[in-house]
């Protein structure tokens, strides 16, 4: 059965939950919200988007006097979860997490979906922007970026990199990587990335373009060498470790980020009211230091800035999987 098949059949179960929520009449913008407000993630429960997604509920249910329920809803990368928020009321009743995946990379990857991210959703503020590290396995050797370039030239084919599957901020970092620095490197893909930086601490696989927040402990027991980060400056937990443009990859930048959306149709003095709550919510001491606690960057700004972030997002990876003929597993 076909990814958007089975996305389909989910879709259709998935939508279900929500009948009550489509049965009201939507709430004017000046009484919103008249009731529970429903912030769907497409991710699992204790995953890095999940984490993300509570502490702000936390904070905006409090900011809009109203019940905040986080609703699950995962499968096919994200691409159920948010067709769900894309199909959902435009009332503000449901919003959700906007993901990297399912916002910039699915349609290019995946072709066809049961959403268009450029005109089904309505982009309400970037929540955070997380660059990753790129590490070595123990024993190898490679104590730098030039290291694995200068191995990979050697030995064509050898140097092998983990990712939580075809189409993530992983593995699209190391596509990224063997085209610029002109690299044969091969990719494993595996279900999850906690299953790939395992097999990295075994020295399974060469090397791994890992979340911050993964890669951290291990660093900092000495168990993997990071060789760069992939933001555009250096990351205030990691001050030694350069960033790829440094290790001599200009213009080399990648991340995972997230932020929040909502339906087509929302109307928008709702999306104005979430947008102002949730900057408010981004500049709060305890929610900054959650997120540059995992090496990410707190972001914010206006609804069309993220939807400006979300374009150049779509654009460049596009062209990196036409370019280097990326498929889906």
């Amino acid at each position: 059965m076909s990814v958007l098949r089975t996305v389909a059949l989910a879709l259709a179960a998935a939508l279900l939950a929500i009948p009550a929520a489509r049965a009201q009449a939507p709430a004017p913008a000046a009484e919103y919200p008249a009731r529970q407000v429903t912030l769907v993630v497409p991710y699992a429960a204790g995953g890095f988007a999940d984490i993300r997604a509570r502490k702000i509920a936390e904070k905006l249910g409090k900011a809009l006097n109203a019940t905040i329920i986080i609703d699950n809803k995962t499968g096919a990368g994200g691409v159920l979860g948010t067709a769900v928020i894309a199909k959902a009321p435009a009332d503000g009743s449901v919003i959700g997490m906007g993901n990297l995946a399912p916002l910039a990379v699915n349609v290019s990857l995946l072709g066809k979906l049961p959403y268009d991210p450029a005109t089904d959703v309505v982009p309400v503020i970037l929540i955070e922007r997380s660059p990753l590290v790129l590490s070595s396995a123990p024993g190898l050797g490679m104590k730098s970026v030039a290291d694995v370039i200068a191995r990979a030239k050697a030995e064509p084919g050898k140097i092998t990199y983990g990712s939580s599957g075809v189409g993530g901020a992983h593995h699209l970092s190391g596509v990224m990587f063997g085209r610029q620095a002109g690299i044969d490197i091969v990719h494993v893909p595996y279900k999850g990335g906690g299953n790939a930086a395992t097999d990295l601490l075994a020295g399974h696989i060469s090397m791994m373009f890992e979340m911050g927040y993964a890669a951290l402990p291990s660093i900092e027991a000495g168990k993997i060498t990071p060789l760069a980060v992939t933001s555009s400056h250096r990351v205030s937990l990691l001050p030694n470790v350069p960033t790829m443009a440094e290790a001599g990859l200009p213009g080399f930048e990648s991340y995972n980020w997230q932020g929040i959306i909502a339906p087509k149709g929302t109307p928008p003095a709702i999306v104005a009211r979430l947008n102002a709550e949730l900057n408010t919510i981004l500049q709060t001491p305890d929610v900054r230091d959650s997120i540059v606690s995992q090496a990410s960057e707190p972001a914010g700004g206006t609804p069309e800035e993220f939807a400006a972030f979300v374009k150049a997002e779509t654009a460049k990876w596009a062209e990196l999987i036409r370019a280097a003929n990326v498929k889906p597993e």
